[in-house]
């Protein structure tokens, strides 16, 4: 603007550029301090009262869902003003600005037709100045105010001043709407993970119908509901991991993080840094402060797996968070408390090694709050197959094709004794998937994979099949025969209705080992 323009003008109107410029900036202000909007319309509202003498402010904004005009918010009026209010488009004088889009100024309000004075908080003797708050050019809502008294010469300023304002507005509505969408969505994304892993790692996904399987799943049930410590005690490859996972996801805690960590992964001086955190330069590389993993799992789970591995020294420390929920970064002076459940596994015997002195005694008794004792995989045999079958499913998803098992192939795993458990299943299911072309993994496969050599000792499932099932193949029948008749050649040729020499003739042209009793 020129300096002829400003000399040209009245002292009333240059009081009134300063005002609007102050206004102004205080709504900037304004709609850059929070991206709470109805908190941002009265901070908005408030600096319109302040500094320009706009009175009753109101702002309406457009409701998607039922289609009307909104009031969100109204300032200057009585606190007993809460009933909610809306227009129509077209209805009234805030339902005709929503639809035509254009500014409304009316000088005395009970000279206009259109005025419903449905909230009753408007002077009728005053003036009314309401204008449109678009996005690029959709109406999405109305500002509204009444200036004071004594100014109604100025109401084109006003109008021309409030539609700067409502432009303001307009991108913070936008910037909410964003804000409200992105958080929709991911709270939509949160709560399908949650029920992907509620899913994945509930008791219907643990497979085992046998009864020592049904106690650990019901001793599993009783204890999530709590903060216990739980200590999960097997052979490597019984599946520790998969039950502290249902543990925790079916706790109260499972809103919280699940970390674990395998103890006998890293070092005892990087154990403690991974568990406890680091300050900054509290060793080499200590680049920046690092918070460990009982302080990420705050209000969830820390899972200890292979927590016999660790040194004596690190077990002193990892007993003070057992016992008083606090710790101590690397580095550090600052005690730090943690709301943390502590699931701990082993496959070692600690007991002995309390014994020998290995384990410290108190410790173990920290953790041995709640044993769980997952059976090996030969001591449940009648789950192979269905273990096997989700496992084939799971091999052949990866492989993006879909794999089966044959009978035949089934029942060569069941006479395995599976020293590795459930991984060394897994692990010979995949060899047998790599060597097999088409869709059906059969015997075969499963016997290139050196299961041959490993015909279980797990005799009462040979023994007691039937050597007339017309569902066995003829190595089956007669290692079977073979191993009723305690691996006697001629006992077993009899069993058949063989002679030794075709017996004999069978079992080297079938790969068959003959095992010494």
């Amino acid at each position: 603007m020129s300096n002829a323009r400003i000399e040209g003008w009245s002292e009333v109107e240059l009081d009134l550029l300063r005002s609007e410029l102050e206004t102004l900036y205080q709504v900037s202000r304004v709609l850059s301090h929070s991206l709470n909007l109805k908190q941002t319309l009265d901070g908005v509202l408030n600096a319109l009262h302040e500094g320009m003498a706009l009175e009753r402010g109101m702002v309406s904004l457009f409701d998607v869902a039922s289609g009307e005009l909104q009031v969100s918010l109204v300032y200057g009026v009585s606190d007993t003003v809460t009933e909610e209010v809306s227009y129509l488009p077209g209805e009234g004088v805030v339902g005709n600005i929503l639809k035509s889009g254009n500014s409304i100024v009316v000088e005395r309000i009970m000279d206009e037709p259109r005025f419903l004075s449905r909230m009753g908080i408007y002077n009728p003797q005053g003036a009314f100045v309401g204008v449109p708050i678009r996005l690029g050019k959709k109406v999405v809502g109305v500002l509204a105010a009444q200036p004071a008294p004594g100014i109604s010469k100025q109401l084109g300023e006003y109008q021309r001043f409030l539609e700067m304002v409502a432009n303001l507005i307009g991108q913070s509505v936008r910037l909410s709407q964003e804000v409200a969408q992105e958080k929709m969505e991911i709270v939509e994304e949160r709560d399908v993970l949650r029920r992907s892993v509620r899913g994945q790692y509930g008791f219907d996904n643990i497979i085992g119908h046998t009864q020592p399987m049904r106690r650990i799943f019901e001793q599993v049930r009783l204890v999530a509901k709590w903060n216990t410590t739980v200590l999960i005690r097997g052979e490597t490859g019984t599946g520790k991991e998969l039950i502290a996972n249902a543990i925790h996801y079916n706790s109260p805690r499972a809103r919280g993080s699940f970390v674990k960590l395998n103890c006998a992964a890293l070092p005892e001086t990087l154990l403690e840094s991974e568990l406890f955190g680091h300050e900054k330069g509290s060793f080499t590389g200590a680049i920046a402060q690092r918070k460990g993993r009982f302080e990420q799992a705050e209000g969830g789970t820390v899972f200890l797996d292979e927590i016999g591995e660790i040194s004596a020294s690190f077990q002193a420390k990892l007993l003070r968070v057992l016992q008083e929920g606090e710790l101590e970064r690397v580095g550090g002076t600052r005690t730090i408390k943690v709301d943390v459940r502590i699931v701990a596994a082993t496959h070692r015997d600690l007991e002995a090694e309390v014994e020998t002195g290995k384990f410290r005694e108190d410790l173990y008794y920290r953790l041995n709050v709640m044993p769980l004792y997952l059976p090996p995989l030969r001591e449940r045999m009648e789950d192979i197959p269905e273990i096997a079958r989700f496992l084939v499913e799971k091999i052949g998803t990866k492989q993006g094709r879909t794999l089966s098992l044959s009978d035949t192939a089934l029942r060569v795993l069941m006479h395995h004794d599976w020293p590795g458990n459930v991984r060394e299943l897994e692990n010979c299911l995949e060899r047998a998937s790599v060597m097999t072309e088409g869709n059906l993994i059969d015997r075969d496969a499963i016997l290139l994979t050196g299961i041959d050599e490993k015909i279980s000792a797990n005799r009462g499932t040979i023994q007691n099949l039937d050597l007339d099932d017309p569902n066995l193949d003829e190595r089956e029948k007669v290692i079977a025969a073979l191993e009723q008749a305690g691996w006697v050649q001629a006992k077993a040729a009899r069993l058949l209705e063989m002679t030794p020499r075709q017996i004999a003739y069978r079992i080297q042209t079938l790969n068959i080992k003959v095992r010494q009793i």
